[in-house]
């Protein structure tokens, strides 16, 4: 799960950060100086970036074992400036604790 961790910790990061540039930069180019250039790029980049990070999210969770609505919850993350960086946290923090809570198999040990 360790792996799945950080990759959606890193696409989070990179979607985040690409919202708030066509937010906070794009947006007013766009509509304040008639300059769609940091929109068309950057927009077109975080949508196909926001899929991937979709992908990462729900194999975080499948793989955690989170309930429906907290997967909803976190792909919707990605969709508010600032959220993806605090959903980010809460995540790293409820993956932890559940991997110091739950042991690991054993090689060879018979599962129930």
């Amino acid at each position: 799960m360790g792996a799945a961790l950080t990759r959606y910790r890193v696409i989070a990061w990179i979607v985040g950060v690409a919202l708030i540039l066509l937010v906070v930069i794009g947006m007013p180019l766009k509509y304040g100086f008639d300059n769609p250039v940091v929109v068309e790029t950057v927009g077109q980049a975080h949508g196909f970036l926001y899929m991937v990070y979709l992908v990462a999210t729900f194999d975080l969770a499948r793989r955690a074992g989170w309930p429906l609505k907290r997967m909803i919850l976190v792909m919707l993350a990605g969709t508010v400036p600032f959220v993806s960086f605090f959903a980010e946290r809460r995540v790293s923090t409820w993956v932890t604790e559940r991997s110091e809570t739950t042991p690991e198999p054993v090689a060879g040990a018979p599962t129930r």
